[in-house]
């Protein structure tokens, strides 16, 4: 397959008018090599600012009892992402090689893992492995859904719209939320023609510019205000839809991974409002130069 194992290449399926792989004589078709080029590798190492705006990955951080124990994780998290990713490229290459047929969409390439685990092992053995799938993904709709609930019922409702709410109108308005959120995503999954892969990158990039450069500016910037906080919210969010579906479809530079430019208004979003708004009392600003002595 051209440029399939090149690192400056990239492999060009040929498509029919529906859109799915050409097979010929048991073979999907290949045209020439294209280029992976500057934008492409610049929107993957973007990928890498995401994690600044992630809940489950924060909360980890917050949960840290020292800082000297960022060492050992830090270890510890790349040995365990060396397997990891090692083990998901070796997936998708066995399955390209042994059944190169079956994989004729980007969507029904997703099924490589499931498809191999069929082929190869034991119903028993199957079962166990295809099951982490599901608990990988349980793991994390679960932490989304909790945080969203908690996000619209306690920092929205009870902060902003009814400070005497009581704990059981809380807790109503959050089960609402839990299930308006999984209506939608059951919504999102009905699409057979969507791709997992497509529906994680936009979902990551409106969490990575929404809160990544809040979290930045204020853990290293004590003129961050409340004002230019939201400001950088609103912004990142904005520019992620805005970018992704209007910007995004005309080509060259500007199809770029929403979440780089993004990141980068919200950025400037921060820096200008909380400049032209009053900066924080003496009382936040001296905490805030104390913060690490109570890493003790």
């Amino acid at each position: 397959i051209p440029g399939y194992l090149s690192g400056t290449q990239i492999a060009t399926p040929i498509l029919d008018a529906a859109g799915n792989q050409v097979v010929e004589n048991g073979a999907p078709l290949f045209g020439a090599a294209g280029e992976y080029g500057l934008i492409t590798i610049v929107s993957g190492l973007a990928w890498g600012l995401g994690y600044f705006g992630m809940p489950q990955v924060l909360v980890r951080f917050m949960s840290v009892r020292h800082s000297d124990e960022i060492k050992k994780s830090r270890i510890i998290a790349m040995i365990w992402l060396v397997v990891s990713l090692s083990s998901a490229v070796c997936i998708g290459l066995i399955g390209r090689a042994v059944i190169p047929a079956e994989f004729l969409t980007q969507s029904a390439a997703e099924n490589v893992f499931v498809v191999l685990s069929r082929m190869i092992l034991p119903s028993f053995a199957c079962g166990l492995v295809v099951s982490g799938i599901f608990a990988a993904a349980m793991s994390s709709s679960s932490s989304y859904l909790l945080i969203s609930g908690s996000a619209v019922a306690t920092n929205i409702f009870k902060g902003l719209i009814k400070r005497d709410a009581t704990d059981r109108q809380v807790m109503i308005v959050a089960r609402f939320t839990l299930a308006a959120v999984l209506l939608f995503g059951i919504i999102i999954a009905m699409d057979s023609n969507s791709s997992i892969f497509n529906v994680v990158s936009y979902a990551w990039a409106g969490f990575g510019a929404s809160f990544g450069p809040l979290v930045l500016f204020s853990l290293y910037w004590k003129r961050t205000t409340l004002q230019g906080g939201i400001a950088g919210m609103l912004v990142g969010a904005a520019s992620v839809f805005a970018w992704h579906n209007l910007v995004k479809p005309l080509g060259g530079w500007f199809g770029v991974y929403e979440l780089l430019p993004a990141f980068v208004f919200a950025c400037i979003a921060i820096v200008v409002v909380s400049l032209l708004t009053k900066k924080p009392s003496e009382e936040i600003e001296h905490e805030f130069d104390t913060y690490m002595d109570l890493d003790v």
